[in-house]
């Protein structure tokens, strides 16, 4: 179309062409700077194109003569481009997409199907996480990583899980000083990292079982005789054995635990006999006789900032004038030992009453808690724990008959235990007749078969085996079984009873050509020490009670 209107221009006037076509340079360039001031005041439309009835009135000249087609296609393409460009970085700058809400009635308000942006869910910070190293009883350690709000029991659960032990509720963490000689079982409800904080780094956590942790919940006056507990309101010293344990957890009570102590002289070496009674508040000492008048008694501790620990070696570290030594050590104290109260009792069962009560006035009901809560499944894992059978449950029974039948006389159940007893003995005779399996002689694998038991801890001395039964609980029942250091053929059953270690010798001895155990000087025999253990376990027989519970030492 230019072209042909250029054709005529020539042929009539002969007009300058270099004149033209630059005064057609210098109309194109006010069209473009006429489009631009437009389009920045013009808005746009949803399609992308300007309005054009503001520019059919702007008042420019040379509008008409150039065709509306040229137009749009010389001023459209890059004005178009920026502004549609900057409108979509102002929306996505100034608000979040529209996402479908699944739950609406958890918005404000209500009614809205989207959700708002402060009804996102925002970072939560991770729990902080530490590391502890603990160790078991036959040295060797592990290192897991826990948060920091882990208590003592669910990390014993955790180890009990990683480890791939039978949980039955009587494994604990021991907090063990071997610098100080000093170590206690950690409660329940404790931060195991709080605790790692207040320990030097020669202390270490331990992993081991525990049964007297609670045995004063079930057989309290076993525990508390009745000459060491008194009231303080009452002038008889005495309390109901029925109310004994209530009174110890009641918080408003005032119970008393009193008795004689050696006292360990601070900066002294020296021990001195002192009567002491242990109240809510604290510990205290009389400095005249037995008196208690607020005017003789001294303070030895408290019981709020202070945990309560037992000796060990108190002989050789403290030169104590028992083995029966106890500590109160307080939280803040690392390795100062100034600052530690020693304290050493006549026996065992005395020992444990200062220290089983030191635990009920510090904790009263959280300590019951505790004990009657259930294990608590705090992991991810599932964790699988057998069923507990008490020895009251089991009876006697004859299934000679058709029908078992419970045997309710003792003189009968006594005569089926012992024929039970033969019983065993004739069908290991059989076995034997008809061929072993094993590829090991039969009187070779009855002397050997003992050891991949977890109750047999080989030949360690008589000491050992009494660190060994009080380190996991003096309660009736506990036992293990070892090599005899007297006789080199024979075995040893060391069981607790009333808080007292015992020793039975298991002799061998031989009937047909065949070798036989025997606790009852061969009244009961038993082909193998498995077999042994097991009838004991059902049946008392000469021990004054019966096998319950067995130490055990695991590897982490």
């Amino acid at each position: 179309m230019s072209r042909c209107f250029f054709t005529s221009l020539l042929s009539d006037d002969d007009v300058d062409l270099e004149a033209l076509v630059n005064d057609m340079n210098s109309s194109l360039d006010s069209l473009y700077s006429a489009c631009s001031t437009v389009s920045e005041s013009v808005p746009l439309l949803k399609n992308g194109q300007l309005n054009q009835s503001p520019l059919s009135n702007s008042g420019t000249n040379t509008l008409p003569s150039m065709p509306q087609k040229q137009k749009m296609q010389r001023s459209q393409p890059m004005q178009i481009q920026a502004v549609r460009r900057l409108q979509e970085e102002q929306l996505r700058t100034s608000s979040l997409p529209a996402i479908p809400n699944p739950f609406p009635e958890l918005c404000t308000p209500a009614s809205s199907p989207v959700l708002a942006p402060g009804s996102l869910p925002q970072n939560q910070p991770a729990s902080k996480k530490s590391v502890v190293r603990v160790f078991s009883e036959d040295g060797t350690c592990k290192m897991v990583e826990i948060l920091a709000d882990m208590t003592a029991r669910d990390f014993c659960q955790l180890l009990i899980y990683k480890s791939h032990c039978v949980d039955d509720n009587s494994w604990t963490l021991v907090e063990h000083h071997p610098h100080l000689g000093l170590e206690r079982c950690l409660e329940d409800h404790e931060l195991v990292v709080q605790i790692q904080s207040t320990m030097t780094s020669e202390s270490k956590f331990l992993f081991r079982k525990n049964y007297a942790r609670y045995e004063f919940f079930k057989n309290p006056v076993n525990f508390f005789p009745e000459q060491m507990v008194a009231w303080c309101q009452q002038s008889d010293g005495s309390i109901p054995k029925s109310e004994l344990l209530q009174n110890l957890l009641n918080v408003n009570s005032c119970p008393e635990i009193q008795g004689s102590l050696y006292v360990k002289e601070a900066g002294k070496k020296s021990w001195k006999k002192l009567f002491v009674c242990l109240r809510r508040s604290g510990l205290y000492c009389s400095t005249k006789g037995t008196s208690k008048e607020p005017r003789h008694l001294q303070g030895i501790s408290d019981l709020e900032d202070s945990n309560i620990y037992s000796l060990i070696s108190c002989k050789k570290l403290y030169n104590s004038p028992t083995d029966f030594g106890f500590c109160i050590k307080p939280r803040k104290v690392l390795t100062d030992i100034k600052e530690l109260r020693f304290l050493c009792a006549e026996d065992e069962q005395t020992r444990t009453c200062w220290m089983t009560a030191f635990r009920l006035l510090k904790y009263g009901m959280l300590l019951y808690q505790n004990y009657r809560i259930p294990q608590q499944k705090t992991l991810h894992t599932n964790f699988s724990t057998p069923r507990s059978v008490s020895e009251n449950c089991l009876v006697a029974m004859d299934f000679s008959g058709q029908t078992g039948r419970v045997i309710e006389n003792p003189l009968e159940a006594q005569s089926a235990a012992v024929e039970e007893g033969h019983a065993w003995r004739k069908r290991s005779s059989r076995m034997n007749v008809l061929g072993n399996q094993s590829p090991l002689h039969p009187s070779t694998l009855s002397t050997v078969i003992h050891r991949t038991q977890p109750w047999f801890h080989g030949r360690i001395p008589r000491e050992e085996s009494h660190k060994i039964i009080r380190q996991q609980g003096l309660v009736d029942g506990l036992f293990l079984l070892r090599d005899s250091q007297s006789n080199p053929k024979a075995f040893v059953l060391t069981l607790c009873h009333h808080q007292k270690i015992k020793h039975f010798q298991i002799l061998p001895c031989e009937d047909d050509g065949q070798t036989f155990f025997s606790l009852d000087d061969g009244n009961t025999k038993f082909t193998d020490l498995i077999q042994l253990v097991e009838f004991y376990q059902l049946n008392k027989g000469v021990l004054p009670c019966k096998l319950k519970y067995h130490c055990i030492r695991v590897a982490l």
